[in-house]
């Protein structure tokens, strides 16, 4: 991790390495905060005395509310594409090759990019009051990757549903639609991964990092998932291209702001 370090916090214990976003108030992605991310989970990839890794948040009742739309609305095309390329191409290629079990461990809110991080680890654990989603249409984007995954998931219906009307839902549903493999008391997502992070992580090191390979070449079968990030790549940034996008996004960012809002997603 670099010595200025300031959206990640990193630490290891009984060998496994908590990765944790400390972005207040939502930790809203930037190419920065990206950076710092990719930064750790190559550090954990890396450091032999780490044996599983937990992505999680220090900020109470918030996991990744997605992009920073502020950020993202002063952004060129090339800009649009360099953070895409971080979140989306970037992240997934580390996790396949990480070498050890990921585990996010969402505390709360999780929108979009969130939605992201998350999907991207081998498992998530959500707080039982998490509140998830995928708004992206609704501020004139859309979420590309998501289109490559999530029907391979829970099919192509209830993707569409989710994907395409945007509708927030929580823990259980999450759960039953197979995008998290288990439910922690509220507040304790983070102390739930990370016991189960030591379990992973006593398991015989050489034998999890060769299953865990097999793991993602099956789940990956002839390539049509990474494939299918470099497509949402396009779509995206082909998409945030159009008036509509900037008028939706400046929209969103230009709105009233209550104390309490739902974040940039």
């Amino acid at each position: 991790m670099p010595a200025h370090a300031a959206f990640v916090r990193r630490r290891v214990v009984d060998g496994v390495c908590e990765i944790l976003m400390d972005h207040a108030p939502v930790n809203a992605l930037s190419v920065p905060m990206l950076d710092e991310l990719l930064a750790a989970f190559e550090h954990a990839a890396t450091d032999d005395a780490v044996r599983a890794v937990v992505l999680g948040s220090t900020v109470p009742k918030r996991f990744c509310a997605g992009l920073d739309l502020k950020a993202f609305a002063k952004q060129d095309g090339d800009g649009v594409r360099a953070l895409l390329e971080r979140l989306y191409t970037r992240f997934t290629d580390l996790q396949h090759r990480l070498g050890k079990p990921s585990i996010a461990a969402v505390n709360g809110t999780a929108r979009g990019g969130g939605m992201t991080l998350a999907i991207s680890c081998d498992m998530a654990i959500v707080d039982a009051d998490a509140d998830l989603g995928y708004p992206e249409i609704d501020v004139g984007v859309i979420p590309a990757i998501h289109f490559a995954h999530l029907p391979r998931i829970i099919g192509r219906h209830r993707a569409f549903d989710l994907l395409f009307t945007g509708r927030a839902f929580g823990a259980r549903e999450a759960v039953e639609l197979g995008l998290a493999a288990r439910i922690a008391e509220p507040g304790t997502a983070l102390e739930t991964a990370h016991e189960v992070a030591r379990v992973l992580a006593a398991k015989p090191t050489r034998v999890l990092r060769m299953a865990r390979e097999a793991f993602v070449r099956e789940v990956d079968a002839g390539g049509g998932y990474r494939h299918g990030v470099a497509t949402a790549v396009e779509n995206f940034c082909n998409v945030a291209a159009t008036p509509e996008s900037k008028a939706g996004i400046r929209a969103f960012v230009d709105r009233p702001r209550r104390v309490v809002d739902r974040e940039p997603r």
